[in-house]
């Protein structure tokens, strides 16, 4: 039987990048997985995509940033399934660019789609979870950048670290309703939505990897099925980063091969 047979998930941002790689794994383990993307078009090839692999899955086109958007993909959530056991919030979007040069706009589309629309996505999700007694699972998207000064990230890395104190304080709350929230941070990830970053960070990335090797979007939809699975029914309230380990090292930014001990 497959991991997630007879659940229903909704997949924020599910239409591309590691959207599209978490939308189509849970697919393949049963789940029958809501994407929703803002563009109905891509929304509607990318669901039939992950159809023709034998996957179920319903396109949901919607704004996130506005109730009536979160309000249109729980209704037709409900309408398709009648239930909803698995939320993974990973719209989003990066404003990268300098400290000085951050406009008004980039600061508000911030905070408005990845802590606004992951906040009230998650509340409007979890008292449908609450209502159906039967517990759930939701993962928050974030980003290593939140646990490291990352350069043009100010308002990113602001909103990504908010995603993380959010998950732990609502981990506490929905614990006695047997819903687990945890955080998924990915660092510097290969998906089939940046080909226009230069294959030169890569080479920057893998002097620090302890791993030595790029992550890619499927690192990070395995690390999500984990989380939703019935083996992480302990596992509440934590930050998983998936980066080959980077973030939890002193790696220098350029290889080290001297010894730095005192002779």
């Amino acid at each position: 039987m497959k991991q997630l047979e007879g659940k229903v998930a909704i997949v924020s941002g599910g239409t591309k990048g590691i959207g599209y790689a978490i939308s189509s794994t849970l697919a393949a383990q049963g789940a029958r997985v809501v994407m929703v993307g803002t563009d109905r078009t891509a929304a509607e090839k990318a669901a039939a995509e992950i159809a023709a692999q034998g996957g179920t899955v319903l396109p949901v086109a919607a704004d996130l940033t506005t109730e009536e958007g979160r309000t249109a993909v729980l209704r037709e959530t409900l309408n398709a399934y009648s239930k909803v056991d698995i939320l993974i919030n990973n719209a989003g979007w990066g404003c990268k660019t300098s400290f000085l040069e951050t406009t008004m706009e980039g600061f508000d589309r911030s905070i408005n789609l990845n802590l606004k629309g992951t906040y009230f996505m998650t509340q409007a999700v979890a008292a449908q979870m609450v209502a159906q007694g039967a517990g759930g699972r939701i993962v928050n998207i974030s980003s290593t950048a939140a646990l490291q000064g990352e350069r043009n990230s100010t308002i990113y890395s602001a909103t990504k670290a908010g995603i993380m104190a959010f998950t732990r304080a609502l981990a506490l709350e929905m614990g006695p309703y047997g819903i687990n929230v945890n955080c998924v941070a990915p660092g510097f990830t290969r998906t089939n939505n940046n080909g226009h970053v230069p294959a030169s960070i890569d080479e920057n990335f893998l002097a620090i990897t302890p791993t030595q090797r790029i992550t890619v979007a499927q690192d990070i939809a395995n690390a999500c099925l984990f989380l939703v699975s019935d083996g992480a029914s302990q596992i509440t309230a934590q930050v998983l980063s998936v980066d080959g380990g980077y973030s939890g090292t002193r790696a220098m930014q350029a290889a080290q091969t001297a010894s730095m001990q005192r002779k």
